[in-house]
């Protein structure tokens, strides 16, 4: 008996020690650079000018001036400053992230929601899941670093949302699988040596992710110090990067963005799941600022619509083919036919929390029309005029934008319009 407690000892050691091999293993695979042999920059790409995309998740359009991010004032007030970007319908990063690199509403690129269901494959998507954010058949459009590197201009991406997708076949030249496990200052430090490569390897566009503002205001709110805090490491990190790449010599462009805002709800009554919803008839993927549901007989959304309707309180009801116009986001614009047959939507400051988890006090995912939700954007270098204020417009409007300054054509039609930010550049 003794022995064989001993072998049952010994294989549960072994066991986990394969298994802390193994994670390890992930892990460093998870922070090593990913880059694809063989390509280089045309002769004509070598001498286009550079952008580098930099997105602070949860960045609010005033977080800047409310938390006295002086490197960002200061490089704002020297380039371009908008009062505010508008986000796409709903206002949550996954969507919002790809919007701004295609040009295109959610509900035209097919990412819908941070967590959604396609009726047609039978399958769900979560941003959680790394087998389906690195699938390209979630993802329509064309990323901006497609479209570099089909015209033979080198990408690179210290993170974004479908950078890991081979979309077309084509990912990054130079890339990294998402973690949070790399220093800031190795971050920029990678940045700089992409920038020191030689013309022919050394990438124009260069997409930039932060995190930290979003991790800080979900959980602390977007009026905590901690917020604050976070504002200040992110200025920081903008004030190294800029003055890193400075020495180098090289025309680049910076784009200073977020995904969206983030408002304070109501931590201690969320909106459980009303009962006039089967469950048994209804897929609903996980989410607090709207609530999709996916019937599995059409026969049950008109029946459920109506009864969600009459005994509606703190949230709206929309069926897919009622959502407001401005949104975008109806069954007419839902070319994957991936939002859900009844939509509900809360009424701020309550959110819906259907598992019975921790409210946390910062959120965001509501109408792109409140201000809460607005984001930062900022942009300085040699394509962008001095001094400049403008006022809001919808984030679809940096795709043709950052194709102007890199002189790439195309020829996919986009909702976003070069008209209204190209009074910004010379």
């Amino acid at each position: 008996m003794c022995f064989n407690k001993n072998i049952t000892v010994i294989n549960k050691f072994i066991f986990a020690f394969v298994c802390l091999l193994s994670v390890e293993e992930i892990h460093a695979q998870d922070t090593t650079q990913q880059i694809v042999a063989g390509r280089s920059n045309s002769k004509q790409q070598q001498e286009k000018p550079y952008v580098i995309l930099i997105s602070a998740d949860g960045f609010r359009h005033d977080f800047a001036k409310k938390y006295h991010a002086e490197n960002l004032l200061r490089l704002s007030n020297e380039g371009v400053a908008a009062s505010s970007m508008i986000p796409s319908f709903p206002s949550l990063t996954f969507p919002n992230h790809y919007t701004i690199v295609t040009g295109l509403y959610p509900a035209h690129h097919g990412l819908v929601n941070n967590s959604f269901y396609d009726p047609n494959t039978k399958r769900s998507y979560a941003m959680s899941k790394a087998n389906a954010v690195r699938d390209s058949s979630w993802y329509g459009g064309t990323p901006l670093w497609v479209l570099a590197e089909e015209h033979q201009m080198l990408s690179a991406s210290f993170y974004w949302v479908g950078s890991e997708a081979a979309m077309h076949g084509v990912r990054p030249t130079y890339y990294y699988y998402y973690n949070e496990k790399i220093s800031i200052d190795d971050r920029i430090q990678v940045v700089k040596d992409w920038l020191q490569l030689p013309a022919g390897k050394r990438p124009h566009l260069i997409t930039f992710y932060l995190p930290e503002v979003d991790h800080a205001a979900h959980r602390y709110g977007p009026e905590s110090k901690e917020t604050g805090e976070a504002v200040q490491f992110v200025d920081k990190a903008i004030g190294k990067m800029v003055a890193s790449i400075s020495s180098l010599q090289l025309p680049v462009n910076f784009i200073f963005l977020a995904d969206h805002g983030m408002t304070t709800v109501d931590t201690v009554k969320g909106i459980a799941l009303p009962a006039a919803i089967d469950t048994l008839k209804f897929i609903i993927p996980n989410s607090d600022a709207l609530l999709q549901l996916y019937a599995k007989n059409s026969a049950d959304i008109l029946p459920t619509y109506e009864k969600l309707k009459a005994g509606a309180g703190d949230y709206d009801v929309y069926l897919t083919s009622q959502m407001p116009k401005r949104w975008h986001y109806s069954k007419a614009d839902d070319n994957y036919n991936r939002i859900g047959d009844i939509i509900l939507i809360p009424h701020l400051p309550k959110v819906f929390n259907i598992g019975g988890r921790r409210i946390t006090p910062g959120k965001h995912g509501f109408d792109p029309a409140l201000t809460d939700m607005h984001a930062t954007f900022f942009a300085w270098g040699p394509a962008f005029k001095q001094n400049k204020k403008t006022g809001d417009f919808e984030n679809v409007n940096v795709y043709p934008l950052v194709a102007r300054i890199l002189e790439l054509d195309y020829t996919e039609r986009i909702d976003g319009k070069l008209n209204v930010l190209k009074k910004i550049l010379k």
